[in-house]
């Protein structure tokens, strides 16, 4: 899954008070970067676009995807085309493993789950982000959403320890995210006209989140985990 808002909009506030699960995401690759050493094998499952491919610059990026999801994306900077759940590296051979919104493209998203920590080395940290309130995207390979529960639930199954999931997002958060989406709905160049009126209910409802404590209507989650040793 990626954002179809302006490329601009990436890493500045404005993103963070209104885009804040692309924004959290993005600051946890960057973490993630910062974290590894030199030389670190990375193995980005679910690669799509390879867009995180930069973040790795000191470290060895490896991107595979199945590439069927989005018949606009280009695939060709893909290092393997491979099913997530049948991996071609041998156990333990990666440092580090993200999941970035793919999880909910999977028919089997347990299996692919199981299989990213067959290839991750004893102590290696999977990245994981998982949505729980968007739009279908990617039809017809859209067919879950997770809730903090779910999430977990998966990441111990598969052998995963020292989780953490973190929710996204918020009630005031969500309905943003909705109103800027519905701008697509409206033809050029009355979009334009319904966006000028939707920016200032756009800029203040964030300000409200703190209300939802429990981020019960959190936009998704974005998740740790590590390989046993």
């Amino acid at each position: 899954m990626t954002s179809r808002f302006p490329r601009w909009l990436v890493g500045t506030a404005l993103a963070r008070h209104v885009l804040p699960f692309e924004e959290a995401i993005r600051q946890a690759v960057l973490e993630l970067a910062a974290a590894l050493p030199a030389g670190a094998l990375v193995l980005d499952a679910g690669a799509g676009e390879t867009q995180y491919a930069p973040c790795f610059s000191r470290q060895r990026y490896v991107g595979v995807d199945l590439a069927v999801g989005d018949a606009e994306w280009d695939y060709g900077s893909l290092d393997v085309i491979s099913d997530l759940t049948r991996l071609p590296f041998a156990s333990g051979s990666f440092d580090a493993c993200l999941n970035i919104v793919t999880l909910e493209h999977l028919p089997e998203p347990a299996s692919a789950l199981t299989e990213t920590g067959r290839v991750l080395k004893p102590g290696g940290v999977l990245l994981l982000a998982a949505p729980l309130v968007w739009e279908i995207h990617q039809a017809p390979h859209d067919f879950f959403r997770f809730t903090s529960y779910g999430v977990r639930y998966l990441l111990e199954k598969a052998g995963y320890t020292e989780i953490a999931v973190r929710p996204v997002g918020g009630f005031f958060r969500l309905l943003t995210r909705l109103l800027l989406y519905g701008l697509r709905f409206f033809p050029a160049p009355l979009r334009y006209l319904v966006a000028l009126l939707a920016a200032p209910v756009a800029l203040v409802l964030p300000i409200f989140n703190f209300l939802d404590r429990d981020r019960i209507f959190a936009l998704g989650y974005v998740c740790t985990a590590r390989k046993p040793s």
